[in-house]
């Protein structure tokens, strides 16, 4: 047997010290609830909308209970209604769809391209068919946003961002999350902040922010919100528009606020760990490296490549390999949905037409996973028993 790696996936680096204090300071209050504050004070959960939405040039953040719910909230804002078209990637994973089945919205999904971002001339051609585009940016690969923005704003299209995977990253120098009209992004255990679950959702707009203000379950204390439009905006607002609470608590929110004053720190430390994936991968026969654009900041928290052309019996002996050797990878080629990687015709609520050219993308799209817990020299590691595998398991195949 060749040299194995032992190190975990799955096992995320432990919440800092400070974060740790300040959950306990919350512990010992007793007030978890984002309303339950003493006078003077203005809480863990408001401060951290305070802040992130200072950290992306936001005028306004809301803090939630999950990602998915931040994207649900998001479209019943703009006014997505029941048997809405709502356009999305058909690259992403289930809780997009999920959170436009959510509203009774129905997804209309657009193609992937090479570069594993939405296809601009299938959503050209699509954009007179939806008046919402919920764009994932699935695993932190952005498109050319000034030319989706120029096609949406064009049909008069409403872009909300879903950042999951994109925190910390920008498009020609803008923000994830700042180009539409509302931002979402986790706070999942494996994305860029963790507090197990979690959400924040960003926009500039008052009368968007409000109604999501009141949809998150405000109980008309919505003045107590740092971040939030001034009281003027929920005038009418407060009376229309139903509570679905979502509320981040303050414990997660103490948790989360010295995780995102480090998340510089910990974009380069992702980054380093890709590139030294990238750089092991790059020219392995067989096996395609995803290109960057240089207008894309991104955070290499996991890594794709492309294994073009393969047989599914390639594909899944390349993948065994590797897992024997400790290297965990993931693919979303599979007919049958495993674990996070279903794809869009696993969805099977939504009524969709087949897409040729996108399933033989999806059909060698491999994924894997970059925790902080891993070294560089980890990373450089993983690199070559992919390499050799690939490239052995495409040797034997005759390719």
């Amino acid at each position: 047997m060749s040299e194995r790696f032992t190190g975990s996936f799955t096992q995320q680096e432990p919440i800092p010290k400070a974060g740790i204090d300040a959950a306990l300071r919350v512990l010992q209050s007793g007030r978890l609830h984002r309303y339950n504050v003493a006078d003077g004070e203005h809480g863990e959960t408001a401060l951290l909308e305070q802040e992130f939405a200072t950290s992306v040039d936001a005028k306004y953040c809301l803090a939630v209970a999950s990602g998915g719910y931040a994207m649900a909230t998001a479209l019943r804002a703009v006014g997505v209604k029941a048997g809405d078209k709502v356009l999305s990637n058909a690259f992403t994973l289930a809780p997009v769809p999920g959170a436009i089945a959510a509203v009774g919205g129905d997804p209309l999904f657009v193609g992937v391209t090479r570069d594993l971002t939405i296809d601009l001339d299938d959503l050209e051609a699509k954009s007179d068919q939806a008046s919402v585009l919920l764009l994932s940016h699935m695993r932190g690969h952005m498109c050319d946003m000034d030319r989706l923005m120029s096609i949406c704003d064009a049909a008069g299209i409403k872009v909300i961002e879903d950042c999951a995977h994109t925190m910390g990253a920008k498009w020609n120098g803008t923000w994830s999350g700042r180009n539409g009209v509302m931002g979402c992004y986790s706070c999942q255990t494996y994305k860029h902040v963790n507090s197990g679950e979690g959400g924040l959702l960003v926009s500039d707009d008052d009368d968007l922010m409000a109604r999501a203000i009141m949809l998150s379950g405000s109980y008309m204390l919505f003045e107590r919100h740092l971040a939030g439009p001034p009281k003027e905006a929920f005038a009418q607002i407060k009376y229309e528009t139903p509570n679905i609470s979502g509320r981040m608590d303050h414990l997660r929110a103490a948790i989360l606020r010295p995780q995102l004053a480090d998340l510089e720190t910990q974009v380069t430390r992702w980054n380093d760990r890709y590139r030294a994936v990238e750089q092991g991968l790059a020219d392995t026969t067989g096996l395609t490296v995803i290109a960057r654009d240089v207008k894309e900041r991104y955070v290499g928290s996991s890594i794709q490549f492309l294994l073009e052309g393969w047989s599914a019996e390639g594909v899944k002996e390349a993948i065994a390999r590797c897992s024997a050797r400790g290297v965990e990878l993931k693919w979303f080629g599979g007919a049958e949905p495993v674990a996070f990687t279903s794809r869009y015709d696993s969805w099977r609520y939504v009524a969709c037409e087949p897409m040729p050219a996108t399933d033989e993308i999806l059909r060698g799209i491999v994924d894997m996973r970059l925790p902080l817990t891993f070294s560089v020299e980890d990373c450089a590691f993983i690199a070559q028993i992919i390499r050799s595998e690939v490239s052995a398991v495409y040797q034997e195949m005759g390719a």
